[in-house]
C-alpha cells in the first residue's frame, strides 16, 4: 500500500512540475487566430560530454542530436495529427531544411535569424525550435543500468530541454515548455520527446481538445 501511495506522490509532483514549467501567451488566442501551418526547425543542442571530444566531432555530434530532436517532434506531432488532435498543420520536416539550405541557412548560422524572417522564408505562421543541454548523446540512448528509486526519484541527470512555439507575424513567444533530462524521461530521443509532449499534451495550446474546453 506505501509503494503504490509513493508512486502516485511522484506522479502528481511530476505533472505539478511540468506544468511549472509551462508558459503560455495571454494573448495566444489572439495571436494565433490564423494560423494554420507551423515550421519544426532543428534544435540548438549544446553538448558537455565526459569524455574528450575534438572541437570539430563535438560540433558534428551537436548538429546530429538538433536534428535527431526536431526528426522527434516531428513523429510526435504526425501520430497526434492522424488522430485529429490538433487544429494546425505542420510542414514537413524535410521540405523545412530543404527551404533553408536553398536559403543558405544551416545548423551553424540558423539561430542569428528571427522568427519572422524564418516564417516569411518557410512561408508558415510559427515555429517550434528550442535548445537541448546534454552531457551524453541522447540519440545514441541513455545508460540503463538503475536502480528502482533512480528511476522515481529522477537521479542521473543528463541536461535539460527547452521546447517553444513563436509567432510568425509578430516573434513573440506563444509557448514555452522546459523539462530536465533523466534516467525516467525516456531511453532516446523518440522516447524522450513523445514522453515529455505527452505529460504536456494537456497545455499544449493547439491541442483541440483544449480549445474547446477554453470555450465551455
Amino acid at each position: 500500500m506505501k509503494s503504490i501511495f509513493f508512486v502516485l506522490t511522484v506522479f502528481v509532483f511530476s505533472v505539478t512540475s511540468a506544468q511549472k514549467n509551462i508558459y503560455e501567451n495571454r494573448r495566444f488566442d489572439e495571436l494565433t487566430e490564423n494560423h494554420e501551418v507551423l515550421a519544426i526547425v532543428p534544435f540548438i543542442a549544446n553538448l558537455d560530454l565526459e569524455r574528450d571530444v575534438p572541437a570539430s566531432e563535438l560540433k558534428k555530434l551537436a548538429e546530429k542530436e538538433g536534428y535527431a530532436v526536431q526528426n522527434a517532434l516531428e513523429t510526435y506531432f504526425s501520430k497526434r495529427k492522424k488522430r485529429k488532435k490538433f487544429n494546425v498543420d505542420f510542414q514537413n520536416i524535410e521540405d523545412t531544411n530543404a527551404i533553408l539550405t536553398q536559403n543558405r541557412i544551416s545548423y551553424d548560422n540558423l539561430d542569428i535569424y528571427t522568427t519572422k524572417q524564418l516564417c516569411t522564408l518557410l512561408k508558415v505562421d510559427g515555429i517550434i525550435s528550442g535548445n537541448l543541454n546534454l552531457n551524453i548523446l541522447l540519440s545514441k540512448g541513455v545508460p540503463t543500468d538503475f536502480s528502482f528509486l533512480d528511476y522515481f526519484s529522477g537521479d542521473a541527470n543528463y541536461g535539460r530541454i527547452g521546447v517553444k512555439v513563436s509567432d510568425g507575424e509578430t516573434g513573440k513567444l506563444l509557448w514555452k515548455y522546459e523539462k530536465a533530462i533523466t534516467k525516467k524521461t525516456g531511453k532516446n530521443t523518440i522516447e524522450l520527446i513523445d514522453k515529455m509532449m505527452k505529460l504536456a499534451s494537456r497545455k499544449f495550446p493547439y491541442d483541440k481538445e483544449k480549445k474547446r474546453k477554453k470555450k465551455d
